[in-house]
């Protein structure tokens, strides 16, 4: 069962609103579940969104924010657990540790880079928690299509393609991360 499940989102809006309403929502019905949240502590954008749908529902919200964050005043001080690190390498370590699964909703850069970071991982063997993409109105397509393209090249594996969760909706991402078996080991067992 997810206990505790790491979003990585936007923390800008981006142009179209149904993605900060889909990041409310998701926020919202995580916490009506049970379902505390794991992210990146932001205040603005998807980040804020998420964090205030579970908030207004009661739930639990974990933020993890490196100390350069807080003094650009990109955090949230209103969560139920902040965790301040140093590094953008101990957060990603310290929110792997906290969760049970991770789902990457729309976002940029920096979402990119962490479901990646944490689906090498998973194919690595330093973890064991599932990883999905959340791809509302087809937003991954694009992308999961270019991996599909890696993988016809010959430099991505088709377990690696079918480990990860693809849904199209909350309930389909959650049905689909169950079903690759919640993970329980932590980075830090590793060390």
């Amino acid at each position: 069962m997810i206990e505790r499940l790491t979003v990585f989102c936007g923390s800008t809006p981006g142009h179209d609103p149904k993605w900060v309403e889909l990041a409310h929502s998701v926020g919202r019905d995580l916490a009506r579940r049970g379902i505390g949240v794991v992210y990146g502590a932001g205040g603005g954008g998807l980040m804020g969104a998420l964090a205030q749908g579970a908030l207004d529902e009661g739930g639990e919200v974990v933020g993890v924010i490196p100390t350069f964050m807080i003094e650009r005043e990109w955090g949230r001080d209103d969560l139920t657990e902040v965790h301040v690190v140093e590094t953008m390498h101990e957060r990603k370590a310290l929110m792997a540790d906290l969760t049970s699964a991770f789902l990457a909703l729309p976002g940029g850069m920096g979402t990119l880079e962490e479901i990646f970071e944490v689906w090498t991982w998973r194919q690595i063997g330093l973890l064991d928690k599932p990883v999905g993409f959340l791809d509302a109105g087809g937003f991954w397509t694009p992308l999961l299509d270019s991996l599909r393209g890696l993988g016809e090249a010959g430099f991505m594996s088709r377990a690696s393609l079918d480990d990860i969760v693809v849904a199209p909706d909350l309930d389909a991402a959650l049905a689909g991360l169950e079903a690759r078996g919640v993970g329980t080991r932590l980075l830090t067992d590793l060390t």
